[in-house]
């Protein structure tokens, strides 16, 4: 079977597994542990969270050193294990973007589409004041955010349709989705930067 089909999702259900490995020296138990966290994220196509892991090692194991561990192995690979969207995901190393995008034409090599500046404005606006609806966004901008554009972030899975607004109406509000946070490679919203770090990089 390829590695292409052998992929899951996390939320597959695994097949029963001996987690525990009470016969194997404490060693060997480790690294089998490590083995299996490993694949397991490798296999999947988004961020495996901590209760997946879970499924594959034992109850003693600690999830946090065998990560440390994998990382620590694959130091001198171009790829590393990142922590992202609340959980852990393959990542292939920033210094290599340049060849990436070389070999597919995007630093990602999926055809993502490259927000504009606009765009990017009122997706950052969105992060730091989720729940807001259109009308607070268009207060925000001094001009009104249109429909195409709310679509445009829409359709890359990076905002989603969040609570309905108390305001007359109850207008729909617009939060970010794990696919913002994976692209941005944010574990959570709290590492957004402070307003003081964007006016630094000449953002506001």
């Amino acid at each position: 079977m390829s590695q292409t089909s052998a992929r899951r999702k996390p939320n597959d259900q695994p097949a029963l597994l001996d987690t525990e490995l009470e016969h194997l020296p404490p060693e060997l138990r480790w690294r089998e542990w490590m083995g299996r966290v490993e694949a397991v994220i490798f296999a999947a196509n988004e961020p495996v969270p901590r209760e997946v892991l879970a499924r594959v090692v034992g109850k003693g194991c600690n999830l946090d050193l065998v990560i440390d561990d994998i990382r620590a192995e694959l130091a001198g690979r171009p790829y590393e294990l990142v922590s992202v969207a609340g959980g852990w995901q393959h990542r292939t190393k920033k210094v290599f973007g340049d060849a990436i995008h070389a070999a597919f034409g995007s630093a990602a090599g999926d055809g993502t589409k490259e927000l504009s500046q606009s765009e990017v404005l009122v997706l950052m606006c969105i992060a730091y004041f989720q729940p807001i609806t259109r009308g607070e966004l268009s207060s925000c901008f001094g001009k009104e955010v249109s429909r195409d554009l709310i679509g445009v972030l829409r359709a890359q899975d990076l905002i989603a349709s969040g609570p309905r607004s108390p305001q007359p109406g109850a207008p729909y509000t617009y939060v970010t989705t794990k696919n913002f946070l994976s692209q941005f490679g944010l574990d959570t919203l709290r590492q957004l930067p402070d307003f003081e770090a964007l006016e630094d990089a000449g953002l506001l």
